[in-house]
């Protein structure tokens, strides 16, 4: 029987314990998923693509069958290359659904034997977003119970107010 791979794509700038949830369930769900850092040149991010994945890696590590890569391109040129039936995509809310909709289907035309599998996310982090957490980080807030412990001392550091704008603590108050 061949096996059944899964593609977990993101920007994951951090990671958050709602994708963390997204990946321990696909990984549930398929032989092999591959957690992947989709590199955007457009978008402006707080970690690098290989920081990005090492931080995945850290908070994956407990759960079997998953690996961590980065891909700049086409996502179903990726899945292609890896030979994975499935696209696996967390949604939040309405407004995510019809934006990954219009994704699936412009995937599955390019790529008609890869389905795209779609996870509500758990009721404890239908409100949770990297975007969350860098806002909270970048003002002093306690990220914790937000992203995973492996990672958050990493995490909070580097969002501070000091590397997030450059602005310091002193200058909120």
């Amino acid at each position: 029987m061949q096996e059944r791979i899964a593609v977990v794509p993101g920007s994951f700038d951090p990671v958050t314990l709602g994708h963390i949830d997204i990946i321990r369930r696909a990984a549930a769900l398929f032989d092999r998923v591959i957690v992947l850092v989709v590199i955007n040149p457009v978008k402006n991010t707080s970690f690098t693509p290989e920081e990005r994945g090492e931080l995945i890696r850290k908070s994956t590590a407990d759960i079997p069958g998953v690996e961590v890569d980065l891909y700049k391109g086409l996502l179903v040129d990726y899945v292609r290359s890896r030979g994975a039936v499935a696209i696996v995509k967390g949604l939040r809310a309405m407004s995510d659904f019809e934006y990954e909709f219009q994704m699936a289907l412009i995937n599955k035309k390019m790529l008609p034997y890869a389905e795209t599998v779609f996870l509500t996310t758990g009721q404890n982090n239908l409100y949770l977003s990297s975007s969350l957490v860098k806002n909270v980080a970048m003002f002093g807030g306690d990220i914790s119970g937000l992203v995973p412990r492996q990672i958050h001392d990493e995490v909070a550091a580097r969002l501070s107010g000091v590397d997030s704008g450059k602005l310091g603590k002193e200058a909120l108050m």
